[in-house]
Formats: C-alpha cells, structure tokens, sequence
C-alpha cells in the first residue's frame, strides 16, 4: 500500500495548491470523508485504501487537463462530480459502502505534465524530489504515468475490481485501456460516448492526449471491431475514413433519428462479436451541449441523457468491467453539467455485479 499512499492524496487533494483554493478544497473534503477536522481526512483516506482487495469497485480521480485541447477546466471534474453525487444523495457514502465500493481519491497531479515518456531524465528526478521526497524513488511523476501505475497495483491487488474514473481531459482513458489489456483475460470492448473521434495516431508530436488515445486503445484491441464511437459528429473526415482504422462508429444523426435502434445496433454488434464486459468511456461532450455545456469542446447535435442512460443500463446486462465520465470542465458552463455527470457515474455504479 507504501506506493499507492505515495501516489495518491485524498478524494479531491489531487490539484496541488496552497493558499488560493485550499479553503475550498478542504472544505469538498470534509462533506466527502464526512469528517470535520482536517487530520482526519487523511485517515479515512488510507482506510479506504485498505478495503481495496474486497472492493467491488474503486473510484479514481484524475485532476488533469494538460492533455485537453480548446479550452481547459476539467481540472476540478473530479472534485465537481463528487460534490454533486453527495449534493443529490446525503447519504452517498453509505451507499458506496453497502455496494462495496470504495473511493481511492485523486492521482497526485503535478499540473504541468501528462505522461513520463515526454519527459527528460532530469525533469524526472527533479519531479520526483518534489513528489515523494528523493529524486531516486522508482515511481512516476506524470498524471497519466501515475494513473497507470495506480491501476496496475490495484488490479494485481485485485483482479476483479471494476475501476471508475473521474476524469480529467479524455487522455485519462488511455491508462484504463492499458490496464485492462494488461489484467483481463476476458473479450472486453469499449463503448465511447464521444462528439469526436479521438482517432488520431499523433498531435502535434504528442503521442497520448485527448485526441489520440481511441487511435492506441483500438490498437491495443487489434482493430477488430471491439471500439464502438456512439454520437460522433465533429469530425474533418466521413465515418467510412475511420472505420477503415476497425472502428465501429454510429454518428449522433443516425441515433437521433432511431435512438431504440441504435441501443440494439450497439448491443447486438458487440454480442456478435463474443463481447463479455465493455469499458464504458463516457466524454461529456457526446451528450448534446443543451445539456452539457461545461466542456472543453461542447457540440450540438448530440445525444440526450435519457439515451446516455439507457445506453449504460443496457451495457450493464453485458457487464461493466470499467467506466469513465471525462473533460466536465465545471468553470465553462452552468451547473446542470456537473450534475448530469454525477448522474451518469452513479448509472454506472448501479450496474456494478
């Protein structure tokens, strides 16, 4: 446990700060330990990491957004979802804990990094002094390095555990793929509710951020069908460009058109294609932005809630294996974004087995 305690800080303590917004921040942490003194949070925290070998599902909190693109703020998405799911339900942590699942907190987030292997031998030296206390410590300094790391310890922990990821820029999707190509011996596939493709191999020289890691992930499960794009409708190329990549992609116009049909394409594509769990990658932006406007990238012409959430409860049957809701951005929009996002991780959570 020595390593995830080091890599990790207490739900919503990810973002580094010291005098602007440590009040706040503190303050998030009280309602979600349901503590009132600040030591005690930490406390909590590290029991918390304790139940994770009989944990059904962990929640994570990625605080990054280094990996976005046009405008930033999914920063404090982690820390937003939390406030709204205890916001909607008093009795939250309750809740979690008769499911049996645990809240592991937030990624250390030095905010001027994404992943180690953009980084010189230096930087890493000089980040790792900074995080843990010695320049020779064996452990990642970036945020997507460390989520990686993070999900490898808990999953060799406990191979069965369902990982829930608060995002976070959609970069933060690629560390879950990882593991779980890693970890899982089942067929699972990935269901990305997403206004963008995110299929580029490369941009601007960047190999992992918010626009490239479906490209990896698709790769990872050998263009073979198993990434299914649900509401795609920003995009400089036509379907037919990225599904020559193995992609199956159903745009936002075809789903509005026939939403109950398209809940069936889903399903009956990956069950055709021997599918056992799915990891349900959930971008904001795919969600219409007359409901979803505190994003980096909002676009109209996408799909509803009610979709959305028919969509997680149908994959549900299939079964989870793992999810995400990423790039809520709470400074860019009203607070029905925020809001819906929350509504959207508890879906997922309900259909934890």
């Amino acid at each position: 446990m020595d390593p995830l305690k080091a890599m990790l800080r207490p739900a919503a303590g990810g973002l580094y700060v010291v005098s602007t917004g440590r009040a706040a921040q503190i303050e998030v942490q009280r309602h979600l330990y349901g503590v009132t003194h600040e030591a005690d949070i930490q406390a909590r925290f590290e029991a918390a990491l304790e139940r994770i070998p009989t944990a059904r599902a962990v929640i994570l909190g990625v605080p990054s957004d280094v990996g976005a693109g046009y405008r930033r703020g999914a920063n404090l998405g982690p820390q937003g979802i939390r406030s709204a799911l205890i916001a909607a339900d008093p009795g939250w942590r309750d809740w979690l804990e008769r499911r049996g699942i645990v809240d592991i907190g937030d990624v250390v987030v030095v905010p001027q990094l994404l992943h180690d292997d953009m980084l010189s031998t230096q930087q890493i030296a000089a980040s790792r002094a900074a995080l843990y206390g010695h320049a020779d410590v064996p452990l990642p300094v970036s945020p997507l390095s460390i989520e990686a790391a993070v999900l490898d310890r808990v999953l060799t922990i406990n191979p069965r555990v369902v990982p829930i990821v608060l995002g976070g820029d959609h970069s933060v999707a690629w560390p879950v793929a990882e593991a779980l190509a890693k970890h899982r011996s089942d067929r699972w596939g990935i269901v990305q509710p997403d206004a963008h493709t995110d299929m580029l191999a490369e941009r601007l020289g960047i190999k992992y951020c918010f626009a490239t890691w479906s490209y990896h992930a698709n790769e990872l499960l050998g263009r073979d069908g198993r990434l299914v794009q649900v509401g795609v409708r920003a995009s400089r190329h036509g379907r037919e460009h990225w599904e020559k990549l193995g992609v199956r992609q159903i745009w936002a116009e075809e789903i509005l058109r026939d939403p109950e049909r398209a809940l069936d394409i889903v399903v009956e594509h990956l069950e055709k294609l021997g599918v056992t769990s799915v990891y349900f990658s959930n971008d904001i932006d795919g969600t219409d932005a007359h409901f979803a406007d505190a994003t980096g990238t909002p676009e109209p012409g996408g799909l509803t809630p009610d979709w959305v959430l028919a969509l997680i409860a149908r994959l549900g049957k299939l079964g989870l294996c793992a999810a995400d809701c990423v790039e809520v951005a709470p400074p860019l929009g009203a607070p029905g974004t925020v809001e819906l996002a929350a509504r959207y991780v508890r879906a997922c959570l309900e259909q934890i087995r």
